[in-house]
């Protein structure tokens, strides 16, 4: 094999964790190929309210590190809002307290407990990255072309189709791990969000507090505000359903009563790729290849992407020890 073909790696996966994966690895100076089924606007990414806030994930021991690599990459970018998708937003986490947050809590510059005036219950304030994702996706893929990077629609049936093209493959299916790898461990959690005109909500609120499967959110992005959401899990049905999205707007206008009768301008439903906790592992493959998997975000794969990307980036290069 050629120097050329030994610096090759396949990204499998499109999604914000592939993309951002291979961005990396392409301003490493590898030469990377990103192959994914779907385009990055059809993804799981695509739908994500995209909120930075560790959420649904594991394993604990790791996350506040991989979310905090990546709080710091997405303050940067917001700095070209327009160009990146990336803006800082306050907002308020109902029904949360400092002390129900891991040690990572505590290096999120401002984060505090939220006035009676910014909400009447318990509850932290703060000022976070809200990403506009088909913007932030679009972006990554252009920061990778710049790189020398290409994206390439392919189904992959089995893993052993990439390693028999490149010397390294970093496995970034999401959801699509349940069969491609195959790890039964990867679920299903399906989210549902309403998309309305913004009726002059400018701060973001989100609380977990109504039951296992809902939640209260809503997101001000340009030209509309996303209400969400529901966490179904082992439900793969993409069809949005009319009166989980009359409850979604029944919760968020009980939070702010001018929402109940914003027009609504469509519906979105992604499943997002839930596991027991990440997997980010390197595994040598016969003739000296190498496999890195990099899935199973659940429902923070915004929030951790840049960390893992790092990670997984390192294990490509053998240079860090798999989790």
């Amino acid at each position: 094999m050629d120097e050329a073909r030994d610096s090759d790696v396949i990204v499998v996966g499109s999604g914000v964790i592939g993309l951002t994966t291979a961005v990396l690895l392409a301003e490493q100076g590898r030469r990377v190929r990103v192959w994914s089924r779907e385009p990055a606007e059809r993804t799981t990414s695509a739908v994500a309210g995209a909120l930075w806030w560790p959420y649904r994930i594991e394993p604990a021991r790791s996350v506040g590190d991989w979310s905090l690599q990546s709080l710091s990459v997405y303050e940067e970018l917001a700095t070209r809002a327009d160009e990146t998708g990336v803006r800082m937003v306050d907002g308020v986490h109902g029904e949360t307290r400092l002390d129900d947050l891991g040690p990572w809590a505590a290096r999120v510059t401002g984060l505090r407990t939220a006035s009676r005036a910014e909400y009447d219950g318990p509850g932290l304030w703060a000022r976070l990255p809200l990403i506009d994702m088909p913007v932030h996706l679009r972006w990554l893929r252009e920061r990778l072309a710049r790189a020398g990077g290409t994206v390439e629609a392919r189904t992959v049936e089995s893993l052993a189709e990439p390693l028999a093209e490149a010397r390294c493959v970093v496995n970034c299916s999401g959801i699509g791990a349940r069969t491609l790898v195959p790890d039964a461990s990867v679920r299903p959690v399906r989210g549902q969000l309403v998309l309305v005109e913004n009726p002059g909500v400018r701060t973001w609120f989100a609380s977990a507090a109504a039951t296992a499967q809902t939640s209260t959110y809503f997101f001000p992005q340009p030209g509309r505000l996303v209400l969400g959401g529901t966490a179904q899990e082992d439900d793969w049905s993409l069809e949005p359903d009319p009166a989980v999205a009359d409850a979604i707007v029944k919760r968020c206008a009980e939070v702010r009563p001018e929402i109940a009768g914003a027009r609504v301008l469509g519906h979105r439903v992604g499943l997002r790729p839930a596991r027991p906790a990440v997997r980010i592992e390197r595994e040598l493959r016969d003739g000296g290849r190498v496999l890195v998997h990099n899935y199973g975000h659940g429902g923070a794969g915004v929030t951790v992407a840049w960390g893992c990307a790092q990670e997984a980036a390192r294990l490509a290069d053998g240079t860090a020890a798999s989790s």
